[in-house]
């Protein structure tokens, strides 16, 4: 049976996060990416506090693709030090899960 999970990112800028999405699900990396913002996020950067206005990126995919997803949101992201978080699927509905699984095995055929 196989694993799938959501990968999370944000950005600095919506066209950045639209690239990624793009680029992930041309690569049928994830079968879906949605795109929320502007979140706003607070955090340490160098010693000082910083807020910046985000865009999230959130992929849905399974867990054996995840290293080419982290490799691929690394190589045209930003940011020196990218938020790239996995956490696992629980479950989903029936139809879903199929859909994502059947979007995401078309990759190994193309």
């Amino acid at each position: 049976m196989e694993s799938y999970i959501h990968v999370l990112t944000t950005t600095g800028t919506k066209q950045d996060a639209a690239k990624i999405a793009k680029t992930i699900v041309g690569k049928r990396l994830a079968g879906c990416v949605q795109i929320s913002g502007p979140i706003f996020s607070t955090y340490w950067w160098k010693g000082s506090i910083e807020t910046t206005e985000e865009w999230q990126c959130l992929m849905k995919s399974r867990e054996d693709l995840y290293e080419k997803i982290e490799k691929t949101v690394k190589a045209i992201h930003p940011y020196e030090t990218p938020e790239i978080i996995v956490t696992p699927i629980a479950g989903g509905s029936r139809e879903y899960m199929k859909w994502l699984q059947d979007e995401l095995t078309c990759r190994e055929e193309s």
